[in-house]
């Protein structure tokens, strides 16, 4: 049994963010990889879609950029054939400010030939909003 495309990258992706060794990925991303981040565009650039491996790698030089990773734990995956689905724990620190983040998300990949050809993250924006502002956001009570 051969090692799922999804720790390969898992790895590689954490090393190349942490090391800002993002030249690590260039083998393990297709040429025409769909990703997409979803979260507010406004405080955090990088979020948002691109198309193709260029754009997947500048996204993660700014991700590099602006965080640290010191802890990850996965709360709950499935694994398919070229396919995975995770939810995801991350401790990081902002590089800027050397402020902690505790951050969540939801992390849907789809490989061919062990290159990811596309990747959807769900980042629990509410809790990383507050964290970023460094106050809680006040909504009103819906009745």
């Amino acid at each position: 049994m051969t090692e799922h495309s999804l720790w390969r990258f898992s790895r590689a992706l954490h090393r190349a963010l942490n090391e800002r060794r993002i030249d690590d990925l260039v083998n393990i991303i297709d040429e025409d990889v769909d990703w997409a981040i979803y979260g507010p565009i406004d405080m955090f650039p990088f979020f948002g879609a691109r198309h193709g491996k260029a754009a997947v790698l500048e996204v993660c030089r700014q991700i590099a950029d602006n965080i640290s990773i010191h802890r990850f734990e996965r709360e709950a995956i499935m694994l398919g054939v070229d396919s995975s689905a995770s939810m995801i724990r991350y401790s990081l620190t902002a590089l800027d400010t050397n402020k902690p983040i505790s951050l969540r998300m939801a992390q849907f990949a789809q490989f061919r030939a062990g290159k990811l050809i596309s990747m959807r993250i769900l980042i629990d924006t509410f809790d990383l909003v507050e964290q970023a502002i460094g106050q809680p956001i006040h909504l009103p009570r819906i009745a």
